[in-house]
Protein backbone atom coordinates (compact mmCIF):
# COMPACT_ATOMS: atom_id res chain seq x y z
CA UNK A 1 0.00 0.00 0.00
CA UNK A 2 2.52 2.56 -1.20
CA UNK A 3 1.91 5.54 -3.47
CA UNK A 4 4.08 4.19 -6.28
CA UNK A 5 2.58 0.68 -6.35
CA UNK A 6 -0.20 1.55 -8.80
CA UNK A 7 2.35 2.81 -11.33
CA UNK A 8 4.43 -0.35 -10.92
CA UNK A 9 1.37 -2.52 -11.51
CA UNK A 10 0.34 -0.60 -14.63
CA UNK A 11 3.85 -0.95 -16.05
CA UNK A 12 3.49 -4.72 -15.59
CA UNK A 13 -0.09 -5.38 -16.75
CA UNK A 14 -0.52 -2.43 -19.17
CA UNK A 15 3.05 -1.87 -20.40
CA UNK A 16 2.16 -0.67 -23.90
CA UNK A 17 -1.00 1.24 -22.99
CA UNK A 18 -0.81 5.03 -23.14
CA UNK A 19 -0.52 6.25 -19.56
CA UNK A 20 -0.16 10.02 -20.05
CA UNK A 21 -1.26 12.38 -22.80
CA UNK A 22 -0.22 16.05 -22.80
CA UNK A 23 -0.74 18.09 -25.95
CA UNK A 24 0.96 15.98 -28.67
CA UNK A 25 3.18 14.00 -26.27
CA UNK A 26 2.24 10.53 -25.04
CA UNK A 27 4.00 7.91 -22.93
CA UNK A 28 3.16 4.29 -22.18
CA UNK A 29 2.96 3.04 -18.63
CA UNK A 30 6.26 1.21 -19.10
CA UNK A 31 7.93 4.41 -20.31
CA UNK A 32 6.47 6.38 -17.40
CA UNK A 33 7.79 3.86 -14.87
CA UNK A 34 11.27 4.15 -16.36
CA UNK A 35 11.15 7.96 -16.39
CA UNK A 36 9.85 8.11 -12.81
CA UNK A 37 12.46 5.62 -11.55
CA UNK A 38 15.18 7.61 -13.32
CA UNK A 39 14.14 10.96 -11.87
CA UNK A 40 13.96 9.27 -8.46
CA UNK A 41 17.57 8.21 -8.87
CA UNK A 42 18.56 11.71 -9.97
CA UNK A 43 16.97 13.00 -6.77
CA UNK A 44 18.92 10.52 -4.63
CA UNK A 45 22.16 11.54 -6.36
CA UNK A 46 21.68 15.13 -5.18
CA UNK A 47 21.00 13.98 -1.65
CA UNK A 48 17.23 13.33 -1.57
CA UNK A 49 15.76 10.46 0.40
CA UNK A 50 13.84 9.85 3.60
CA UNK A 51 13.35 13.13 5.39
CA UNK A 52 13.83 15.23 2.23
CA UNK A 53 10.97 17.52 1.33
CA UNK A 54 10.54 18.42 -2.35
CA UNK A 55 8.20 21.11 -3.67
CA UNK A 56 6.44 21.43 -7.04
CA UNK A 57 5.31 24.77 -8.48
CA UNK A 58 3.90 24.24 -11.95
CA UNK A 59 0.81 24.06 -14.10
CA UNK A 60 -0.74 20.70 -14.99
CA UNK A 61 1.36 18.45 -17.21
CA UNK A 62 2.63 14.90 -17.68
CA UNK A 63 5.89 15.96 -16.04
CA UNK A 64 4.00 17.17 -12.97
CA UNK A 65 2.43 13.72 -12.80
CA UNK A 66 5.84 12.08 -13.05
CA UNK A 67 7.17 14.29 -10.25
CA UNK A 68 4.29 13.29 -7.98
CA UNK A 69 5.38 9.68 -8.43
CA UNK A 70 9.16 10.16 -8.52
CA UNK A 71 9.30 11.98 -5.19
CA UNK A 72 7.85 9.10 -3.09
CA UNK A 73 9.77 6.62 -5.31
CA UNK A 74 12.95 8.25 -3.96
CA UNK A 75 11.64 8.00 -0.39
CA UNK A 76 11.14 11.76 -0.20
CA UNK A 77 8.07 13.83 0.72
CA UNK A 78 6.07 15.79 -1.87
CA UNK A 79 4.97 19.38 -1.19
CA UNK A 80 2.74 20.67 -4.04
CA UNK A 81 2.58 24.48 -3.98
CA UNK A 82 -0.52 26.52 -4.69
CA UNK A 83 -0.19 28.12 -8.16
CA UNK A 84 -2.49 30.98 -7.19
CA UNK A 85 -0.64 32.03 -4.08
CA UNK A 86 1.59 35.05 -3.85
CA UNK A 87 5.36 34.69 -3.58
CA UNK A 88 5.02 35.49 0.11
CA UNK A 89 2.52 32.68 0.71
CA UNK A 90 4.56 30.09 -1.17
CA UNK A 91 7.74 31.28 0.51
CA UNK A 92 6.06 30.68 3.85
CA UNK A 93 5.15 27.12 2.79
CA UNK A 94 8.66 26.39 1.50
CA UNK A 95 10.28 27.63 4.68
CA UNK A 96 7.72 26.01 6.94
CA UNK A 97 8.01 22.59 5.22
CA UNK A 98 11.82 22.86 5.02
CA UNK A 99 11.93 21.99 1.30
CA UNK A 100 15.41 21.65 -0.18
CA UNK A 101 14.45 20.94 -3.83
CA UNK A 102 11.96 22.76 -6.09
CA UNK A 103 10.47 21.56 -9.39
CA UNK A 104 9.08 24.40 -11.51
CA UNK A 105 7.92 25.11 -15.08
CA UNK A 106 7.89 27.97 -17.60
CA UNK A 107 5.02 29.82 -15.92
CA UNK A 108 6.96 30.24 -12.69
CA UNK A 109 10.50 31.00 -13.89
CA UNK A 110 10.57 34.48 -12.37
CA UNK A 111 8.76 33.37 -9.22
CA UNK A 112 11.22 30.48 -8.80
CA UNK A 113 14.17 32.88 -9.06
CA UNK A 114 12.71 35.00 -6.29
CA UNK A 115 11.92 31.97 -4.13
CA UNK A 116 15.48 30.65 -4.59
CA UNK A 117 16.92 33.95 -3.33
CA UNK A 118 14.55 34.28 -0.39
CA UNK A 119 14.34 30.61 0.67
CA UNK A 120 17.63 29.58 2.26
CA UNK A 121 16.62 25.89 2.41
CA UNK A 122 16.40 25.44 -1.40
CA UNK A 123 19.61 23.80 -2.63
CA UNK A 124 18.49 22.57 -6.06
CA UNK A 125 15.95 23.72 -8.62
CA UNK A 126 14.76 21.42 -11.39
CA UNK A 127 13.14 22.84 -14.51
CA UNK A 128 10.22 20.79 -15.92
CA UNK A 129 9.18 23.21 -18.66
CA UNK A 130 9.22 22.80 -22.42
CA UNK A 131 12.28 24.91 -23.28
CA UNK A 132 15.94 25.10 -22.23
CA UNK A 133 16.56 25.20 -18.50
CA UNK A 134 17.48 28.63 -17.10
CA UNK A 135 21.02 29.11 -15.82
CA UNK A 136 21.71 27.58 -12.45
CA UNK A 137 18.87 25.09 -12.80
CA UNK A 138 18.93 21.34 -13.40
CA UNK A 139 17.16 20.25 -16.57
CA UNK A 140 14.53 17.52 -16.10
CA UNK A 141 15.02 15.84 -19.48
CA UNK A 142 18.80 15.96 -19.18
CA UNK A 143 18.56 14.21 -15.81
CA UNK A 144 16.50 11.46 -17.45
CA UNK A 145 18.96 11.14 -20.33
CA UNK A 146 22.01 10.91 -18.07
CA UNK A 147 20.74 8.84 -15.16
CA UNK A 148 19.67 5.21 -14.67
CA UNK A 149 16.44 4.03 -13.02
CA UNK A 150 16.35 2.65 -9.48
CA UNK A 151 13.97 0.50 -7.48
CA UNK A 152 11.63 2.33 -5.08
CA UNK A 153 13.14 3.23 -1.73
CA UNK A 154 11.57 0.99 0.91
CA UNK A 155 9.13 2.67 3.23
CA UNK A 156 6.23 1.88 5.55
CA UNK A 157 2.64 2.49 4.50
CA UNK A 158 2.26 4.84 7.49
CA UNK A 159 5.27 6.92 6.46
CA UNK A 160 4.75 10.55 5.50
CA UNK A 161 4.29 10.86 1.72
CA UNK A 162 3.19 14.48 1.35
CA UNK A 163 2.56 17.80 3.05
CA UNK A 164 -0.43 19.59 1.56
CA UNK A 165 -1.05 23.16 2.59
CA UNK A 166 -4.59 24.32 3.20
CA UNK A 167 -6.15 27.00 1.06
CA UNK A 168 -5.11 29.84 3.29
CA UNK A 169 -8.53 31.43 3.68
CA UNK A 170 -7.61 32.31 7.26
CA UNK A 171 -4.21 33.28 8.59
CA UNK A 172 -1.14 31.30 7.58
CA UNK A 173 -1.73 28.03 5.74
CA UNK A 174 -1.39 24.77 7.65
CA UNK A 175 0.59 21.83 6.34
CA UNK A 176 -1.53 18.66 6.34
CA UNK A 177 0.65 15.54 6.69
CA UNK A 178 -0.63 12.48 4.81
CA UNK A 179 0.72 8.94 4.61
CA UNK A 180 0.80 6.41 1.78
CA UNK A 181 -2.10 4.59 3.47
CA UNK A 182 -4.11 7.80 3.78
CA UNK A 183 -4.04 8.43 0.02
CA UNK A 184 -4.59 4.79 -0.91
CA UNK A 185 -7.73 4.31 1.17
CA UNK A 186 -9.27 7.62 0.16
CA UNK A 187 -8.61 7.05 -3.57
CA UNK A 188 -10.03 3.53 -3.57
CA UNK A 189 -13.19 4.77 -1.84
CA UNK A 190 -13.68 7.40 -4.53
CA UNK A 191 -13.19 5.24 -7.61
CA UNK A 192 -15.55 2.63 -6.18
CA UNK A 193 -18.37 5.11 -6.76
CA UNK A 194 -17.31 5.93 -10.32
CA UNK A 195 -17.94 2.43 -11.72
CA UNK A 196 -14.93 2.66 -13.99
CA UNK A 197 -14.38 0.30 -16.90
CA UNK A 198 -10.61 0.39 -17.15
CA UNK A 199 -10.38 -0.61 -20.79
CA UNK A 200 -9.22 2.48 -22.63
CA UNK A 201 -10.83 5.01 -20.31
CA UNK A 202 -9.33 8.46 -19.77
CA UNK A 203 -9.26 10.98 -16.92
CA UNK A 204 -8.78 14.70 -17.59
CA UNK A 205 -6.76 16.88 -15.22
CA UNK A 206 -8.67 20.16 -15.54
CA UNK A 207 -8.52 21.12 -11.87
CA UNK A 208 -5.10 22.19 -10.54
CA UNK A 209 -2.87 19.23 -9.76
CA UNK A 210 -1.49 20.72 -6.56
CA UNK A 211 -4.89 20.30 -4.95
CA UNK A 212 -5.76 17.12 -3.10
CA UNK A 213 -9.13 16.86 -4.85
CA UNK A 214 -7.32 16.22 -8.12
CA UNK A 215 -4.53 14.17 -6.55
CA UNK A 216 -7.08 11.94 -4.82
CA UNK A 217 -9.18 11.14 -7.87
CA UNK A 218 -6.14 11.03 -10.14
CA UNK A 219 -4.43 8.46 -7.96
CA UNK A 220 -7.63 6.44 -7.86
CA UNK A 221 -7.81 6.45 -11.66
CA UNK A 222 -4.14 5.40 -11.84
CA UNK A 223 -4.98 2.43 -9.61
CA UNK A 224 -7.71 1.59 -12.13
CA UNK A 225 -5.28 1.94 -15.05
CA UNK A 226 -6.85 4.99 -16.70
CA UNK A 227 -4.89 7.17 -19.13
CA UNK A 228 -4.09 10.56 -17.59
CA UNK A 229 -4.88 13.51 -19.89
CA UNK A 230 -3.68 17.02 -19.01
CA UNK A 231 -4.48 20.63 -19.84
CA UNK A 232 -2.23 23.25 -18.21
CA UNK A 233 -5.09 24.98 -16.41
CA UNK A 234 -8.86 25.16 -16.41
CA UNK A 235 -10.30 27.08 -19.32
CA UNK A 236 -13.86 26.23 -20.42
CA UNK A 237 -13.18 25.94 -24.13
CA UNK A 238 -10.00 23.92 -23.53
CA UNK A 239 -12.03 21.47 -21.43
CA UNK A 240 -14.66 21.07 -24.14
CA UNK A 241 -12.08 20.76 -26.91
CA UNK A 242 -9.96 18.23 -25.01
CA UNK A 243 -12.92 16.04 -24.10
CA UNK A 244 -13.79 15.84 -27.77
CA UNK A 245 -10.29 15.49 -29.18
CA UNK A 246 -9.01 12.94 -26.68
CA UNK A 247 -12.26 11.13 -25.90
CA UNK A 248 -12.13 11.86 -22.20
CA UNK A 249 -14.40 9.76 -19.96
CA UNK A 250 -13.99 11.34 -16.52
CA UNK A 251 -13.20 14.80 -15.17
CA UNK A 252 -13.15 16.55 -11.80
CA UNK A 253 -14.55 20.09 -11.66
CA UNK A 254 -15.15 22.38 -8.72
CA UNK A 255 -18.54 24.16 -8.73
CA UNK A 256 -17.12 27.45 -10.03
CA UNK A 257 -15.68 25.55 -13.00
CA UNK A 258 -19.06 23.96 -13.71
CA UNK A 259 -20.63 27.44 -13.66
CA UNK A 260 -18.10 28.73 -16.20
CA UNK A 261 -18.45 25.61 -18.35
CA UNK A 262 -22.20 26.12 -18.64
CA UNK A 263 -21.56 29.59 -20.08
CA UNK A 264 -19.13 28.28 -22.72
CA UNK A 265 -20.73 28.75 -26.19
CA UNK A 266 -19.04 25.68 -27.70
CA UNK A 267 -20.76 23.46 -25.14
CA UNK A 268 -24.02 23.79 -27.10
CA UNK A 269 -22.67 21.97 -30.18
CA UNK A 270 -19.90 19.91 -28.64
CA UNK A 271 -19.80 16.12 -28.94
CA UNK A 272 -19.40 14.99 -25.34
CA UNK A 273 -20.55 11.43 -26.00
CA UNK A 274 -17.33 10.01 -24.51
CA UNK A 275 -17.82 11.77 -21.17
CA UNK A 276 -19.28 9.47 -18.52
CA UNK A 277 -18.65 11.17 -15.17
CA UNK A 278 -18.23 14.68 -13.85
CA UNK A 279 -17.04 14.47 -10.26
CA UNK A 280 -17.56 17.72 -8.38
CA UNK A 281 -16.53 18.85 -4.94
CA UNK A 282 -14.15 21.12 -2.96
CA UNK A 283 -17.04 23.54 -2.24
CA UNK A 284 -20.86 23.37 -2.17
CA UNK A 285 -22.61 23.16 -5.54
CA UNK A 286 -25.59 25.56 -5.72
CA UNK A 287 -28.69 23.54 -6.55
CA UNK A 288 -29.66 25.75 -9.47
CA UNK A 289 -26.27 25.32 -11.13
CA UNK A 290 -26.35 21.55 -10.60
CA UNK A 291 -29.83 21.20 -12.11
CA UNK A 292 -28.81 23.34 -15.08
CA UNK A 293 -25.70 21.21 -15.61
CA UNK A 294 -27.73 18.01 -15.42
CA UNK A 295 -30.13 19.38 -18.03
CA UNK A 296 -27.46 20.64 -20.44
CA UNK A 297 -25.33 17.50 -20.11
CA UNK A 298 -28.07 14.94 -19.68
CA UNK A 299 -25.96 12.00 -20.84
CA UNK A 300 -23.28 12.66 -18.21
CA UNK A 301 -23.34 11.16 -14.72
CA UNK A 302 -22.68 13.59 -11.87
CA UNK A 303 -20.95 12.41 -8.69
CA UNK A 304 -20.39 14.56 -5.64
CA UNK A 305 -17.35 14.00 -3.43
CA UNK A 306 -17.21 15.85 -0.13
CA UNK A 307 -14.03 15.99 1.87
CA UNK A 308 -11.16 17.90 3.42
CA UNK A 309 -7.40 17.79 3.13
CA UNK A 310 -7.28 16.50 6.70
CA UNK A 311 -9.16 13.38 5.50
CA UNK A 312 -7.04 12.69 2.39
CA UNK A 313 -9.59 14.14 1.31
CA UNK A 314 -12.69 11.95 1.07
CA UNK A 315 -15.51 11.95 3.64
CA UNK A 316 -18.68 11.11 1.70
CA UNK A 317 -19.94 10.41 -1.83
CA UNK A 318 -23.25 11.06 -3.56
CA UNK A 319 -23.29 8.58 -6.48
CA UNK A 320 -24.80 9.28 -9.88
CA UNK A 321 -28.02 7.37 -9.21
CA UNK A 322 -29.09 9.96 -6.62
CA UNK A 323 -28.67 12.84 -9.04
CA UNK A 324 -32.33 12.71 -10.06
CA UNK A 325 -35.31 15.00 -9.56
CA UNK A 326 -37.98 12.29 -9.31
CA UNK A 327 -38.30 8.60 -8.56
CA UNK A 328 -37.51 6.57 -5.46
CA UNK A 329 -33.92 7.88 -5.23
CA UNK A 330 -34.87 11.53 -5.51
CA UNK A 331 -34.71 13.94 -2.58
CA UNK A 332 -31.00 13.47 -1.91
CA UNK A 333 -29.68 15.91 -4.49
CA UNK A 334 -28.79 18.52 -1.91
CA UNK A 335 -26.97 16.03 0.28
CA UNK A 336 -23.27 15.21 0.27
CA UNK A 337 -24.10 11.52 0.06
CA UNK A 338 -23.19 8.76 2.47
CA UNK A 339 -19.84 8.21 4.18
CA UNK A 340 -17.22 6.59 1.96
CA UNK A 341 -16.04 3.06 2.60
CA UNK A 342 -14.01 2.84 5.83
CA UNK A 343 -15.20 6.30 6.92
CA UNK A 344 -17.40 6.89 9.96
CA UNK A 345 -19.25 10.18 10.40
CA UNK A 346 -20.88 11.74 13.48
CA UNK A 347 -22.65 15.02 14.20
CA UNK A 348 -21.53 16.64 17.45
CA UNK A 349 -22.59 19.60 19.54
CA UNK A 350 -20.18 22.19 20.98
CA UNK A 351 -19.50 19.93 23.98
CA UNK A 352 -18.59 16.94 21.81
CA UNK A 353 -21.86 15.05 22.38
CA UNK A 354 -23.25 13.02 19.47
CA UNK A 355 -26.47 14.57 18.17
CA UNK A 356 -29.51 12.56 17.05
CA UNK A 357 -30.70 12.17 13.47
CA UNK A 358 -31.72 15.43 11.83
CA UNK A 359 -30.05 17.82 14.27
CA UNK A 360 -27.43 20.28 13.04
CA UNK A 361 -23.97 20.24 14.56
CA UNK A 362 -20.30 19.94 13.65
CA UNK A 363 -19.35 17.08 11.32
CA UNK A 364 -16.70 14.71 12.68
CA UNK A 365 -15.10 11.90 10.66
CA UNK A 366 -12.91 8.92 11.47
CA UNK A 367 -11.09 6.26 9.44
CA UNK A 368 -7.74 5.18 7.94
CA UNK A 369 -7.83 8.40 5.90
CA UNK A 370 -7.32 10.63 8.97
CA UNK A 371 -4.18 12.73 8.53
CA UNK A 372 -1.02 12.17 10.53
CA UNK A 373 -1.40 15.74 11.80
CA UNK A 374 -0.40 19.29 10.95
CA UNK A 375 3.28 19.80 10.16
CA UNK A 376 5.05 21.42 13.13
CA UNK A 377 1.72 22.38 14.71
CA UNK A 378 0.94 19.99 17.52
CA UNK A 379 -1.45 22.41 19.23
CA UNK A 380 -3.67 22.68 16.15
CA UNK A 381 -3.41 18.92 15.60
CA UNK A 382 -4.66 18.19 19.10
CA UNK A 383 -7.62 20.55 18.72
CA UNK A 384 -8.57 19.06 15.32
CA UNK A 385 -8.05 15.32 15.94
CA UNK A 386 -9.83 13.98 19.03
CA UNK A 387 -9.39 10.22 19.59
CA UNK A 388 -8.67 9.80 15.84
CA UNK A 389 -11.80 11.79 14.91
CA UNK A 390 -11.30 14.87 12.76
CA UNK A 391 -13.46 17.87 13.69
CA UNK A 392 -14.14 19.31 10.25
CA UNK A 393 -15.42 22.77 11.13
CA UNK A 394 -18.39 22.09 8.84
CA UNK A 395 -21.96 22.18 10.08
CA UNK A 396 -24.44 19.56 8.94
CA UNK A 397 -26.85 16.79 9.83
CA UNK A 398 -27.50 13.14 8.96
CA UNK A 399 -30.96 12.06 7.82
CA UNK A 400 -32.79 8.83 8.58
CA UNK A 401 -31.19 7.14 5.55
CA UNK A 402 -27.63 7.98 6.59
CA UNK A 403 -27.17 10.78 4.06
CA UNK A 404 -25.03 13.69 5.15
CA UNK A 405 -26.36 17.20 4.51
CA UNK A 406 -23.94 20.10 4.70
CA UNK A 407 -25.39 23.28 6.09
CA UNK A 408 -22.34 25.57 6.17
CA UNK A 409 -18.89 26.14 7.51
CA UNK A 410 -19.28 26.63 11.24
CA UNK A 411 -17.33 29.89 10.91
CA UNK A 412 -19.56 31.05 8.06
CA UNK A 413 -22.75 30.81 10.08
CA UNK A 414 -24.49 34.16 10.51
CA UNK A 415 -26.17 34.83 13.88
CA UNK A 416 -28.84 37.49 13.41
CA UNK A 417 -31.24 38.36 16.21
CA UNK A 418 -30.50 35.05 17.92
CA UNK A 419 -31.31 33.04 14.79
CA UNK A 420 -28.68 30.93 13.00
CA UNK A 421 -28.50 31.58 9.25
CA UNK A 422 -26.32 29.28 7.19
CA UNK A 423 -24.95 31.18 4.22
CA UNK A 424 -24.97 28.11 1.98
CA UNK A 425 -28.77 27.89 2.30
CA UNK A 426 -29.21 31.49 1.15
CA UNK A 427 -26.70 31.01 -1.69
CA UNK A 428 -28.52 27.89 -2.79
CA UNK A 429 -31.80 29.79 -2.94
CA UNK A 430 -30.21 32.58 -4.96
CA UNK A 431 -28.75 30.04 -7.41
CA UNK A 432 -32.27 28.97 -8.37
CA UNK A 433 -33.04 32.36 -9.96
CA UNK A 434 -32.29 32.28 -13.71
CA UNK A 435 -30.76 35.79 -13.74
CA UNK A 436 -28.16 35.03 -11.06
CA UNK A 437 -24.80 33.60 -12.11
CA UNK A 438 -23.25 33.24 -8.66
CA UNK A 439 -23.53 34.71 -5.19
CA UNK A 440 -21.83 34.92 -1.82
CA UNK A 441 -23.64 35.51 1.44
CA UNK A 442 -21.86 36.98 4.45
CA UNK A 443 -22.72 38.43 7.84
CA UNK A 444 -22.13 42.15 8.29
CA UNK A 445 -22.44 44.31 11.44
CA UNK A 446 -25.91 45.32 12.58
CA UNK A 447 -26.60 47.48 15.65
CA UNK A 448 -30.07 46.00 15.98
CA UNK A 449 -29.43 42.33 15.22
CA UNK A 450 -25.70 41.87 15.88
CA UNK A 451 -25.26 40.60 12.33
CA UNK A 452 -27.38 40.97 9.22
CA UNK A 453 -27.46 38.93 6.04
CA UNK A 454 -25.66 40.55 3.12
CA UNK A 455 -25.76 39.04 -0.40
CA UNK A 456 -23.16 39.83 -3.05
CA UNK A 457 -24.45 38.85 -6.48
CA UNK A 458 -23.07 38.47 -10.01
CA UNK A 459 -25.68 38.35 -12.77
CA UNK A 460 -25.66 36.47 -16.03
CA UNK A 461 -24.56 38.42 -19.07
CA UNK A 462 -26.93 41.00 -20.52
CA UNK A 463 -29.56 40.82 -17.78
CA UNK A 464 -30.72 43.33 -15.19
CA UNK A 465 -32.16 42.67 -11.78
CA UNK A 466 -33.36 44.84 -8.94
CA UNK A 467 -32.80 44.36 -5.24
CA UNK A 468 -36.55 44.06 -4.87
CA UNK A 469 -36.57 41.09 -7.27
CA UNK A 470 -33.89 39.36 -5.21
CA UNK A 471 -35.77 39.87 -1.97
CA UNK A 472 -39.07 38.69 -3.47
CA UNK A 473 -37.40 35.54 -4.79
CA UNK A 474 -35.85 34.78 -1.41
CA UNK A 475 -39.09 35.38 0.52
CA UNK A 476 -40.75 32.74 -1.63
CA UNK A 477 -38.17 30.12 -0.71
CA UNK A 478 -36.68 30.73 2.73
CA UNK A 479 -37.69 32.09 6.14
CA UNK A 480 -37.90 35.86 6.52
CA UNK A 481 -34.91 36.09 8.89
CA UNK A 482 -32.73 34.38 6.24
CA UNK A 483 -33.61 36.86 3.50
CA UNK A 484 -30.73 39.26 2.75
CA UNK A 485 -31.20 42.63 4.42
CA UNK A 486 -28.75 44.24 2.03
CA UNK A 487 -27.78 43.35 -1.52
CA UNK A 488 -24.74 44.25 -3.58
CA UNK A 489 -24.33 43.63 -7.32
CA UNK A 490 -20.83 43.09 -8.69
CA UNK A 491 -19.37 42.62 -12.14
CA UNK A 492 -15.88 41.51 -11.22
CA UNK A 493 -15.27 37.85 -10.20
CA UNK A 494 -15.19 36.98 -6.52
CA UNK A 495 -11.78 36.37 -4.92
CA UNK A 496 -11.07 32.66 -4.70
CA UNK A 497 -8.55 30.30 -3.15
CA UNK A 498 -6.45 27.99 -5.31
CA UNK A 499 -9.04 25.29 -4.63
CA UNK A 500 -11.82 27.35 -6.19
CA UNK A 501 -13.46 28.38 -2.92
CA UNK A 502 -14.69 31.91 -2.33
CA UNK A 503 -12.51 33.95 0.03
CA UNK A 504 -15.34 35.05 2.28
CA UNK A 505 -12.87 36.50 4.76
CA UNK A 506 -11.77 39.05 2.14
CA UNK A 507 -15.38 39.92 1.33
CA UNK A 508 -16.24 40.31 5.02
CA UNK A 509 -13.19 42.29 6.03
CA UNK A 510 -14.23 45.78 4.81
CA UNK A 511 -17.45 45.56 6.81
CA UNK A 512 -15.79 44.43 10.04
CA UNK A 513 -12.85 46.82 10.22
CA UNK A 514 -12.66 48.35 13.68
CA UNK A 515 -15.59 46.20 14.79
CA UNK A 516 -15.61 43.82 17.74
CA UNK A 517 -16.46 40.73 15.69
CA UNK A 518 -13.34 39.17 14.18
CA UNK A 519 -13.07 38.17 10.54
CA UNK A 520 -12.87 34.37 10.17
Amino acid sequence: MHFYQALQRNATVLPNTIGTSFKEREHTWKEIESRVATIANALTEIGAGKGTHIAILALNSDKYFECLNAIPWSGSVMVPLNIRWSVKENLYSLNDSECSILFYDDTFIEVAKELKIKCKNIKYMIYIGENSAPEGTLDYEELIANTSPIKPVKCDCDDLVGIFYTGGTTGFPKGVMLSHKNLWTSSICLISAMKINTEGERYLHAAPMFHLADIGISYGTVIAGLTQVFIPAFEPKAVVDTIQAKQVNHVLLVPTMVTLLLSEPSLETADLSSLKNIVYGASPMPEGILISAMEKMSSVHFIQAYGQSELSPLISILPAEYHVLDGEKSGKLRSAGQPGYCVNVEIRDTDGNILPTGEVGEIAACGPNVMLGYWKNEKQTQSTIIDNWVLTGDAGYIDEDGFLFLVDRVKDMIITGGENVFSAEVENTLSLHPKILESVTIGIPSEQWGESVHAIIRLNNNVKMTKEEVIAHCRENIAHYKVPSTIEFRVEPFPMTGAGKYKKNELREPFWQDKECSVN
